[in-house]
């Protein structure tokens, strides 16, 4: 358990999709002003941004100086944190640990990214700043898409998985969505559809990966009590490069954080009610359910295929349509995931899961350099 006793008090999301008339400011002003108002606009000690990319496709950084400033909560410290598509979660981890420190009382975090102005091409530069830069897998030209197919095709390999077992994981999260009014894609999906989606890299087609997306989302965080309490915060850095790995089929960031959110929070897989993994590709998500203990090694697409990830199954996962569905606005994703549980936990989750009491989000930057847990408790 955590040393103080640290609430979730406000909670605030935008639709997630394209926004050509917002700003990236706007949008986490949005999002913002509907987290403090759902938190009953209390004194605010901090804030803190999740963004990735802000400086370099929307050329604008000081973004929690303007929030501050824009939101009038005075002469207050603000901080941007990056960590690749884990920036929203670590903004949380880093609330967190502000709280705990006794610095602050009630802390704003803000995660946020613009991304649907600009091109495939200039996003794909972007993304693979996340990349070591001096590493051969990089001079190689590896990317994302690249490394997370690599998995895929060993998984399946290792496994006996099929490409129509990571379609199941695709159409369970769009299942979802579809009852989610903030998520990108709300259109149901067919099994035809995403079989036969035009292929990014062997095996992963369009939809087993997650679409570019613009989008903000925001918490409240306070040591004034609420329904809603952290019981968990774990962050940790994992091997950047596939030669560090024992196993590509094991991220060791996903296994560690999960680990020790367990030892932390007093609790095991079989306690948790409802999670939210980072699934910002089909394979992703097989390897976080295994990574967490949901299911044995190899065994994921067995748990989705047998529906125990489903509504009334074991552990319902990804119930706001997942960053495959929901859409992964890059700096706004943890804090996304992490909503979503805080709402399964309120009972005003879309796909609510009865009597929900324990949740996890889990949040993962770059291929497994970081990876942020946050376990929650309807109290």
């Amino acid at each position: 358990m955590l040393e103080v006793d640290i609430f979730v008090s406000g909670v605030g999301i935008t639709p997630f999709g394209k926004h050509n008339e917002y700003s990236l400011k706007e949008l986490m002003l949005r999002a913002a002003k509907d987290a403090l108002n759902d938190a009953g606009n209390p004194k605010i000690d901090a804030v803190i941004v999740g963004n990735f990319m802000g400086g370099a496709i929307t050329n604008q950084e000081i973004l929690g100086s303007m929030l501050v400033n824009d939101l009038g909560l005075g002469y207050i410290p603000s901080l941007k944190v990056e960590g690749a598509c884990a920036s929203g979660g670590i903004a949380i981890r880093q609330a967190v640990i502000g709280i705990l420190s006794g610095a602050y009382e009630n802390v704003l975090v803000v995660g946020g990214e613009k991304m649907k102005h600009a091109s495939t091409e200039v996003v794909t530069q972007a993304i693979n700043a996340a990349m070591d830069n001096g590493s051969s897998e990089k001079n190689a030209g590896l990317t994302f898409p690249g490394f997370f197919g690599l998995l895929a095709n060993r998984y399946m390999y290792e496994s006996g998985a099929t490409k129509e077992h990571l379609a199941n994981v695709v159409l369970q999260n769009r299942s979802y969505a579809v009852n989610n009014p903030m998520a990108q894609f709300q259109k149901p999906a067919t099994l035809e559809e995403v079989m036969q989606a035009k292929q990014i890299t062997d095996p992963l087609g369009l939809f087993d990966c997650s679409p570019i997306t613009d989008g903000a989302a925001s918490v409240v965080l306070s040591k004034n009590p609420s329904g809603i309490k952290i019981r968990a915060s774990v962050q940790v850095s994992g091997p950047t490069n596939i030669q560090d790995l024992d196993s590509i089929l094991q991220i060791p960031a996903i296994i560690e954080s999960g680990k020790l959110a367990y030892e932390q929070a007093s609790l095991g897989p079989s306690d948790i009610d409802v999670v939210e993994v980072h699934d910002c590709f089909s394979i992703t998500e097989l390897l976080a359910i295994e990574g967490l203990g949901f299911s044995n090694r190899l065994e994921g697409w067995r748990f989705i295929q047998e529906g125990h990830a489903g509504l009334n199954g074991k552990t319902p996962i990804n119930t706001s349509g997942g960053l495959l569905s929901r859409g992964h606005p890059i700096g706004a994703t943890g804090v996304a995931q992490f909503i979503q549980i805080v709402l399964q936990l309120r009972g005003q989750a879309c796909n609510q899961v009865e009597r929900a009491r324990i949740g996890m989000a889990q949040n993962l930057g770059g291929t497994g350099a970081y990876s942020v847990v946050h376990v929650l408790e309807r109290v």
